[in-house]
């Protein structure tokens, strides 16, 4: 550095043999990625722009080592992350016992849910031929309860939570907006399941049976649900019923099969205005269909086997955003 000190302050510093031996050192020195970028500040012949361009490549290749040294330490700086993370946390649990209040009580009540025997089998005509287990056989009949099942039906209740209650749990604040844009989705599909078992009870089997029609009204009533999202649900479940009637008539009268008559559409229409409604039986079925242990054991692992796994995979808490 003396020497090319001494060169420079005298003129008699070579910069094509000096840019050379550096542009040869960063292609030795370089990622792969950079060999292109390397290569073209070799075809410059202007100074100035020769070495702003060296300059910016050494900048890259300062972020490409960097980005290389995180990576390759990535285990321990994980390990390290939890630590210090549980560290932190359990100091602020020593400071407020009662920091985790409305995450026990989420995790009892899913406990709660798991440990519930199933729904006794409803009376029917034929029920004698239908064994119907005892409390106690259905109680001893559960499988012991685990941190992973509970997790599972803790995320599944999440799904159904009312967004006024503020006991919400302290460990999943930073993911409520998320669990939040899932929520929509279940309620869309929720009205979308509702409004094809309203209408397959209407229509018959015949028509249900085609899946063409199906898939149709299924595409309709998505869309119309995207489209009337910003306008209130009243509203919008009357443009869906009117359209479900219509398609529904049309189909009917397309197949030869008999239309509906005036005192059914209107019965329709009345049913799939009210779906959105917390007292409507077939809203009620279907939207107690994933919070209730008679469910298919998969829904919790489609919905957050990914979201669990990672949960398992560190400290099952976050400190609180300040």
């Amino acid at each position: 550095m003396n020497l090319l000190k001494q060169e420079a302050e005298h003129g008699a510093l070579n910069v094509p043999r000096l840019s050379k031996y550096i542009l040869n050192m960063m292609t030795l020195l370089c990622a792969p990625i950079r060999d292109e970028a390397v290569q073209k500040l070799e075809n410059i012949t202007d100074p100035v722009r020769l070495l702003r361009g060296i300059f910016q490549v050494l900048g890259l290749m300062k972020m490409d080592m960097v980005n290389y040294t995180i990576q390759s330490l990535q285990p321990q700086l994980q390990e390290h992350s939890i630590q210090c993370e549980r560290a932190t946390f359990q100091e602020l649990l020593n400071k407020q016992p009662s920091l985790l209040d409305h995450t026990t009580k989420w995790l009892t009540r899913a406990a709660a849910d798991l440990s519930t025997p199933p729904p006794s089998c409803p009376d029917s005509p034929d029920s004698s031929s239908v064994v119907c287990p005892s409390p106690s056989e259905a109680a001893n009949s559960l499988e012991p309860l685990n941190p992973k099942i509970v997790l599972s039906q803790g995320f599944l209740n999440l799904l159904l939570w009312d967004p006024k209650d503020e006991e919400f749990p302290e460990t999943l604040l930073m993911d409520r907006a998320q669990l939040q844009e899932l929520e929509a989705q279940l309620r869309q599909l929720t009205i979308l399941a509702s409004v094809l078992l309203v209408a397959s009870s209407f229509s018959g089997s015949v028509l249900f049976g085609s899946p063409q029609f199906v898939d149709k009204l299924k595409r309709i009533t998505k869309a119309l649900m995207e489209e009337l999202k910003s306008r209130p649900e009243e509203e919008a479940m009357l443009t869906v019923s009117e359209q479900v009637s219509r398609e529904i008539h049309q189909s009917l009268q397309n197949m030869g099969l008999a239309a509906l008559s005036s005192d059914n559409t209107a019965s329709l229409i009345g049913e799939l205005q009210n779906i959105t409604k917390k007292e409507n039986c077939v809203h009620s079925v279907i939207v107690s269909i994933p919070a209730h242990r008679s469910a298919d054991p998969l829904v919790p692992q489609m919905l957050f086997g990914s979201w669990c796994a990672a949960v398992s995979a560190r400290p099952p808490w976050r400190p609180y955003p300040h």
